[in-house]
């Protein structure tokens, strides 16, 4: 596994801001972090288009020095909506939105 700065992946999601606002015709898109149990970190979006909000996000592996690992190449998708499940195995952000927004 190979692990790269925290740092890095965040500037990686805010450079997809625009395009993904452009895109999809986003309300709002901002970043998403969550740390997990062992070692598990999730990043990725935070979503919003008409007053539906999504969190996008990617597990990864967190060593000691903070630095993170992809654990699978693939997204998750959770709604705010309490009975909608979480969808996974997602190959691509396009993938995602499509399947959410069309």
């Amino acid at each position: 596994m190979e692990y790269i700065p925290r740092q890095q992946i965040l500037g990686e999601i805010q450079n997809n801001f625009q395009t993904i606002l452009e895109t999809y015709d986003i309300d709002e898109v901002g970043i998403f972090e969550e740390e997990g149990q062992d070692n598990n970190y999730y990043m990725g979006y935070t979503i919003t288009k008409d007053d539906k909000a999504f969190l996008i996000h990617q597990t990864f592996k967190k060593n000691d020095e903070g630095n993170m690992a992809p654990v699978l190449q693939e997204w998750t998708v959770e709604s705010d909506e309490p009975n909608d499940e979480d969808r996974s195995g997602f190959g691509s952000l396009d993938e995602i939105f499509n399947k959410i927004f069309n």
